[in-house]
């Protein structure tokens, strides 16, 4: 069953509102974009690819385009989804500001529609950063406590990058965040 909705600007705009892809921008959805201000590597474009419409984990070496690859698809479920937060997280707070930064030159994700969260604001802060923001850079700690919180709905993450993925075993904060997302479908991609 195919349910629209119309949103925002003078005519608005169609949404899918289905459950396997709910808030899904129709126009917006017909075609995703790759930068053309950055040498062209034919890896990083299949991976990409990939990405956007598979939960994928990416596994390169040091230098070869991670962040590049992370930040092209972020901005894709950007578009895609006008009422949707897309999440990058990364372990550490300098490793947080770092992804940020790159993200903003590869991509130019607005900035009043991004944030950095990474322990040092409080609880009411946080959620309501949560509703008036839609790209978030932060630590699985402070994700994992959101999510426990209700502060951040996992129905509305539509798009989830997990840096220095290897390190989610045992009882870090990386496993604690995934069993929240079990009954929800999401896109994810791993870095």
């Amino acid at each position: 069953m195919l349910i629209l909705s119309r949103v925002g600007g003078k005519d608005g705009c169609l949404l899918y509102n289905g459950a396997e892809a709910e808030g899904f921008h129709i126009a917006a959805g017909t075609s995703y974009i790759y930068p053309t201000n950055f040498p062209v590597r034919q890896y990083q474009a299949t991976m990409v690819k990939t990405s956007l419409f598979k939960n994928t984990l990416v596994s390169l070496p040091t230098g070869l385009g991670k962040t590049f690859i992370a930040a092209v698809v972020m901005y894709n479920y950007y578009r895609w989804y006008p009422c949707g937060k897309v999440v990058f997280m990364a372990p550490t707070r300098p490793l947080v500001a770092q992804q940020i930064r790159a993200c903003h030159n590869i991509m130019n994700i607005p900035v009043g529609d991004t944030v950095e969260m990474t322990g040092n604001l409080n609880a009411q802060q946080q959620m309501t950063l949560w509703k008036e923001k839609r790209v978030f850079f932060l630590t699985p700690q402070v994700m994992v406590n959101d999510l426990r919180t209700n502060s951040c709905p996992p129905s509305l993450i539509k798009c989830l990058v997990v840096d220095e993925a290897h390190r989610a075993v045992k009882d870090y904060a990386y496993c604690q965040v995934n069993p929240s997302f079990t009954y929800t479908l999401l896109p994810q991609f791993l870095q």
